[in-house]
């Protein structure tokens, strides 16, 4: 996913947030109330790129009902908006209002430029998105999208060779089993993709009980039984039960490429490939991936938070609630097909589930029960992404052992944590 590839560099650029943050937070904002017409500024990445009339349409439906509150949106695209952040925070510059995401949070949090929302009716959102975005009991932001990765699946080759389909179920083994029947080198077919890169990895590694960090987030934590384990599960499917790195894995739309031929059984990929596969001329559907001692789902999402330095929290909440869960925006997210919204309720959700294909849409809401907690990198994080997905390309490709490479590469961790 390109945000989330995205998203790494914004941590590190807003690392140097919690120098300046402080000196931003002026202003009383906890408990304020908001009397008379008021204007707030709103400051978001999410609509850019298409969807910028569909936010439009949700401010004037904030706006129709309540008549005292103006809300006045910028945009920026994703790639520059968290420069523009960092620069705004360092000025007390920021907007009212300004969207996050799963990888930026704790350090804004940490800077303390963030109003506590109080009040927030708990019960409309996702308790495990709602969650993410809560330090020490205390509110700071409210998701207002997400998306994450679920196990599709081609039924006509399972059918084929006579598997039954994945389940909620499953765990490692019933996939591996799966794969090396589904396998048909002869004829092209490979029972399994899944990408060999650390964000595969920091997931596999809590699906086996491991972390990827240790409990103070000071230190790797996967050069551990797990850890091996998560990185053999990966490396060893290249060649065996999926194409290898030489075979053109890894590269851009491979993956989705292969299984639009229907020349894949098994992927790992996100559910923003719904819209994007189209017709296809076989049957396919989605399960909740498998783990080995518990499940943990990818999970990738947006959310607003309030400045501290606000003149209007009460509005500036109203409105952040209004923004992540709404009827309106609900309607909106769904009818556009503009990720998903972070809601509880079934029966708002009820025309994205009866959607086919895929058929099995409950294992996209089934997945946030176990959500795989992506570990905060700090200032190097890309490098520590880089130098993981570096160690598992070896390993796979047989230039290395999982033995050997694991610990050298816990090492290399800690080394860019210091």
């Amino acid at each position: 996913m390109n945000k989330t590839a995205i998203a790494a560099g914004s941590v590190a650029i807003l690392t140097a947030v919690a120098l300046t943050g402080c000196a931003s937070s002026s202003g009383d904002a906890g408990g304020a109330t908001d009397s008379g017409p008021v204007t707030i500024t709103y400051s978001d990445f999410i609509s850019n790129g298409g969807n910028e009339k569909n936010l439009q349409s949700i401010v004037d439906a904030f706006q129709k009902d309540n008549p005292n509150i103006t809300v006045k949106v910028t945009t920026s695209d994703y790639a520059n908006y968290f420069t523009k952040l960092q620069t705004d925070l360092a000025a007390g510059t920021q907007a009212d209002v300004f969207d996050v995401d799963t990888g930026s949070f704790a350090n804004i949090q940490a800077s303390d430029v963030l109003a506590p929302l109080k009040g927030v009716d708990a019960a409309k959102y996702r308790t495990s998105l709602l969650d993410t975005y809560k330090v020490n009991g205390e509110q700071y932001g409210l998701p207002t999208s997400f998306s994450n990765v679920v196990l599709f699946y081609n039924k006509d080759l399972f059918d084929k060779a006579g598997v039954a389909y994945p389940t909620a179920d499953w765990t490692w083994s019933d996939e591996k089993a799966a794969a090396q029947k589904l396998t048909d080198k002869k004829a092209g077919v490979w029972g399994d993709y899944q990408p060999v890169t650390y964000n595969e990895y920091y997931k596999v590694v809590q699906q086996t009980g491991g972390s990827f960090l240790s409990d103070d987030g000071n230190g790797a934590a996967f050069n551990s039984d797990a850890g091996k384990r998560a990185a053999g599960w990966l490396a060893d499917k290249s060649g065996t039960v999926m194409p290898t790195a030489a075979d053109g894995a890894g590269t851009p739309d491979f993956d989705s490429n292969l299984f639009k031929k229907g020349k894949l059984a098994m992927w790992h990929t996100g559910i923003w490939m719904f819209s994007l596969l189209g017709d296809l001329p076989f049957g396919w559907d989605v399960a909740v991936e498998p783990g080995d001692t518990q499940k943990a789902s990818a999970t990738f999402s947006n959310a607003v938070v309030v400045s501290a330095s606000t003149k209007h929290k009460a509005a500036a909440q109203k409105w952040a609630e209004y923004l992540s869960s709404s009827e309106k925006m609900v309607t909106v997210r769904l009818d556009a097909g503009w990720e998903l919204p972070p809601i509880s309720d079934a029966s708002l959700l009820k025309p994205y589930l009866e959607k086919t294909p895929p058929s099995n849409r409950k294992a996209v809401f089934d997945s946030l029960e176990n959500i795989a907690v992506a570990p905060q990198l700090g200032a190097q994080s890309q490098q520590i992404q880089d130098a993981v997905t570096n160690a598992l390309g070896e390993i796979a490709a047989g230039r290395t052992t999982t033995q050997k490479a694991i610990p050298a590469l816990a090492d290399q961790v800690d080394a860019l944590l210091k």
